[in-house]
């Protein structure tokens, strides 16, 4: 019999890592189309600490933070444990997913519920805490290159933080689309780079991105903004398209520039997360995980993606 209680990590107040809290709370019961799920693993992503620190999706209109306490977290995979009327997994399934985006997904958890079009098989040949990492990174790679940029086979990309979460997702979605990938890195992760395949490495600290990249680029993904996003607005070919997922590109001067800036949320999309599936079974597409965290361990798992030093990501483990 499930429990009807649980362990997970929430917190009861905005600020720092300290304020992660792994306690005792009920646990939620799934809805209509929805499911209930064992939770194995769940990522830790930049939303993640911004959301601890009261920023980002927390935030509703009029400057007002969702009431606390709150259990962070939306990448999980994970069992099947329980389905609501209309839900199409069945107990035992496993699944991955990113749940309920931009709302409060609750996967730092032993159980949570999702929308079971949230979820998708997980691939086969991942362990649990392998495909945790996928969901969030890969659904917005997917959906800012492909969805928005419209990247096509030989065109030009610019993936800023190219060893980061979102970033090193990209470079092999690009690859796998037939482009010719540019990234953007410190220098301790050049080899890690060329080895995910990345056609040009360009160290962001050893001098100016124009001389670096020289211009001509189709397609630029920003997880930057700020003076990267303006000097990228630069380097973009007539018609050429820069995608943020932090700051709104300015429209003026892009449009100065006779080039284009978007702004992406990431979104739940199954049928997304089914072709990431496939791609990651014909090993086109695989997660690099930079470090695994006992979910009681969270506050450590904060600690280290505002070091901002990780390369690929950050998944606590589930246990049970």
């Amino acid at each position: 019999m499930t429990p009807s209680r649980m362990k997970a990590v929430q917190i009861h107040a905005y600020g720092g890592p300290e304020e992660l809290r792994h306690e005792e709370v009920p646990r939620p019961e799934p809805g209509e189309g929805e499911v209930l799920v064992r939770v194995h693993a769940a990522s830790v992503n930049p939303v993640d600490s911004k959301s601890r620190a009261g920023g980002a999706v927390v935030m509703r209109p009029g400057g007002q933070r969702l009431p606390l306490p709150i259990i962070l977290g939306w990448d999980v995979s994970g069992t099947v444990e329980s389905a609501g009327a209309g839900a199409d997994f069945a107990p035992g399934d496993e699944v991955y997913g990113m749940i309920r985006f931009p709302e409060i997904g609750a996967a730092y958890a032993e159980y949570a519920t999702a929308p079971a079009a949230h979820l998708a098989r997980k691939p086969a040949s991942l362990s649990h805490e392998e495909a945790a990492a996928l969901p969030l990174v890969a659904l917005t790679a997917w959906q800012a290159l492909f969805d928005t940029a419209g990247l096509s086979a030989g065109q030009r990309v610019l993936i800023h933080a190219a060893a980061g979460g979102v970033g090193h997702v990209a470079v092999q979605l690009a690859r796998w689309k037939g482009a010719e990938v540019i990234g953007t890195a410190s220098a301790r992760n050049e080899g890690f780079l060329r080895e995910l395949g990345v056609d040009r490495f360009v160290d962001y600290n050893a001098g100016p991105l124009e001389e670096a990249v020289g211009g001509d680029v189709d397609v630029v993904l920003d997880p930057i903004g700020g003076e990267t996003q303006e000097r990228s607005l630069r380097l973009l070919r007539r018609g050429g398209i820069l995608v943020s997922i932090v700051g709104a590109p300015p429209a003026d001067r892009a449009a100065e520039l006779g080039v284009r800036g978007e702004r992406i949320l990431v979104r739940p999309h199954r049928e997304q997360l089914v072709e990431i599936a496939r791609l990651v079974e014909e090993g086109k597409l695989r997660p690099t995980l930079d470090s695994v965290f006992p979910l009681a361990e969270a506050r450590a798992a904060h600690e280290r993606i505002d070091s901002h030093r990780a390369r690929g990501k950050i998944v606590l483990r589930v246990p049970g």
